[in-house]
């Protein structure tokens, strides 16, 4: 990609931000749009990013190499014209080209990583779809979810909903969730027995290890401090539960997941967020996978698939599905937003 394209999608990144809620980071993505150049080692790496710019998250890995050093008290300069001080983005601007010559290393660290947010809020677009598989096959649910990052949401039945006034979950813990209500009430009757929980990611985040919790903080945005509050409310759950975690392949991982199932438990594969950057040759495998599977599926040993991805790249929302086999009906549950801010039940 030219100069041109990588300050395209910086400027793209603001916009997606704005939508998205955060001021901060749109201005944050104009103002390095504006003051990147080739002074400096990380802005060669940034103008001169040899891969397509939006596949790796180029904006994201160099928004969350800046916000690590606030994290981390490295820069006290940039420190100032980070959230809670309000700050424009000229003032932004102003900064950065100081900040990013005097902590060229750490930012060049920072890009070699893939973004990862892990967000939590997303188990309470999900919750509602696995209590419609637990009501429908009357099972112990088997969890597998497959792009899990650091594994919080495998933790979804330890957080406490709110649905306006219904609730769900247990009231003491420390995430709690309550996303606005769109449209029809969101079902919860019913309970959630979970037999088995494990998930996989091609990188997975390990929460014992600081340097990581440092890196999957850093991909918060930093106006966003309900976002960072539930992160770390997950992350002390997880270090006290800690979640089975797999480095794999997804559609090996699958594979082997439901080749192992048992009976008297109903096999739930799940994503929310992740189907788009899989490749092709996987996202296939997984598919032919779960069909072939489908077809030898009881009654005593059912399967379900529940996703929360993009399904209109022309809606700003996405969809929850749930296809359950026998049979293998898919149905769209709800629409939902990206960050789990709102939910629209239309199941």
């Amino acid at each position: 990609m030219d100069e041109r394209d990588i300050r395209d999608h910086l400027l793209a990144q603001a916009k997606a931000c704005d939508g998205l809620g955060s001021p901060f980071t749109a201005n944050l993505c104009r103002a390095l749009a504006k003051v990147l150049d080739a002074n400096t080692r990380a802005g060669q790496a940034v103008l001169g990013w040899p891969g397509d710019a939006r596949a790796d998250g180029l904006a994201l890995r160099l928004c969350g190499a800046l916000h690590a050093l606030v994290l981390t008290g490295a820069s006290e300069r940039l420190a100032l014209i980070y959230p809670p001080n309000q700050t424009s983005e000229s003032e932004i601007a102003a900064v950065l080209p100081e900040v990013i010559a005097r902590s060229d290393d750490q930012i060049i660290a920072g890009l070699a990583g893939a973004p990862q947010t892990n967000e939590i809020a997303r188990s309470a677009m999900l919750l509602p779809g696995f209590l419609t598989v637990a009501r429908e096959t009357g099972l112990p649910l088997d969890l597998c979810e497959i792009g899990a990052s650091a594994g919080l949401n495998l933790l979804f039945d330890s957080f406490h909903y709110r649905y306006v006034d219904a609730e769900w979950g247990d009231p003491a813990s420390p995430v709690r969730l309550a996303p606005e209500v769109r449209g029809l009430a969101v079902p919860l009757g019913g309970a959630i027995d979970v037999r088995h929980r494990a998930g996989c990611d091609i990188a997975p985040i390990d929460v014992a290890d600081a340097a990581a919790r440092l890196r999957l903080r850093s991909y918060v945005w930093a106006d966003q401090a309900a976002r960072l509050a539930r992160l770390d409310a997950a992350l002390s759950l997880a270090e006290k539960f800690p979640p089975l975690l797999v480095k794999a392949d997804a559609a090996d991982f699958v594979e082997k997941a439901l080749a192992t199932r048992q009976q008297g438990g109903t096999f739930v594969l799940y994503h929310s967020t992740m189907w788009q950057y899989l490749p092709r040759a996987t996202k296939d495998a997984i598919t032919a996978t779960l069909e072939q599977a489908g077809r030898q599926a009881t009654a005593a040993a059912p399967i379900a698939r529940l996703r929360m991805e993009p399904r209109d790249p022309t809606k700003e929302w996405a969809v929850l599905s749930l296809t359950l086999w026998p049979g293998g009906e898919t149905r769209r549950l709800a629409h939902c937003d990206y960050h789990g801010r709102w939910i629209e039940w239309i199941g």
